[in-house]
């Protein structure tokens, strides 16, 4: 079969269907994403089970989330916690939070989950450390900031999930001038050179085009 983005598309629906399935809560947290026009750029469905999985593999019990969108991966991570876990989760938009609120309220994970609204450089600060996962889905441009708060507020051990590292095959660019890439690379190097990170990359292929994830845990 001929690699094209279609293809791709059509493996991402079968391993979707087929590992991961139909989820009611989960597809009307998009839907309630999509009606309020929010960007169409939450994880995957089988990203979102990853995320899960990760989570569930590490036991981890405190998740901070940087950048929640509608909250649909928040939703993944929340259920991976369990009832005495706690998912905190930052949101610069307000009006985007207001759509992850409702929708994980209906999810039944709402007691697990504390949004909170503003921008990462200036939440995070806020926050006290330990946490045993730390997924980073928000402005590329501050993903240097974002794993730096992650090392301070994780332990070792702690697991970091950094999204959207494959940029269209764009990070191999030493003269890439979109600032989504410059920070892309920018971290990537951060994860490949500072002592507290060990880390690797895998680009993919799906419904979201060519991308990729990098997996870190604090050492």
């Amino acid at each position: 079969m001929e690699s094209t983005p279609a293809a791709w598309s059509n493996a991402d629906a079968y391993l979707a269907d087929l590992l991961v399935g139909h989820d009611p809560q989960l597809e009307a947290a998009l839907a309630a994403q999509h009606d309020a026009g929010l960007p169409e750029i939450e994880v995957a469905p089988v990203g979102g089970k990853l995320l899960n999985l990760l989570a569930r593999i590490s036991g981890a019990r405190r998740v901070l989330e940087i950048g929640t969108l509608g909250g649909y991966s928040t939703i993944w991570l929340a259920r991976a916690v369990g009832p005495e876990g706690r998912v905190i989760t930052v949101e610069a938009e307000a009006d985007n939070a207001a759509v992850a609120r409702a929708s994980i309220d209906a999810a039944g994970v709402g007691d697990r989950v504390d949004i909170r609204i503003g921008r990462g450089a200036d939440v995070l600060p806020t926050l006290v450390g330990g946490f045993d996962l730390v997924f980073i889905d928000a402005d590329k441009e501050s993903n240097t900031v974002y794993l730096d708060w992650a090392a301070k507020l994780g332990r070792p051990g702690t697991v970091i999930v950094l999204d959207n590292i494959g940029r269209e095959g764009e990070i191999v660019r030493d003269d890439a001038a979109d600032p989504k890439v410059v920070g892309t690379r920018d971290a990537l190097r951060m994860l490949g050179e500072d002592p507290r990170f060990d880390a690797t990359a895998l680009q993919t292929v799906g419904v979201k085009g060519w991308d990729g994830v990098a997996l870190a845990v604090v050492v």
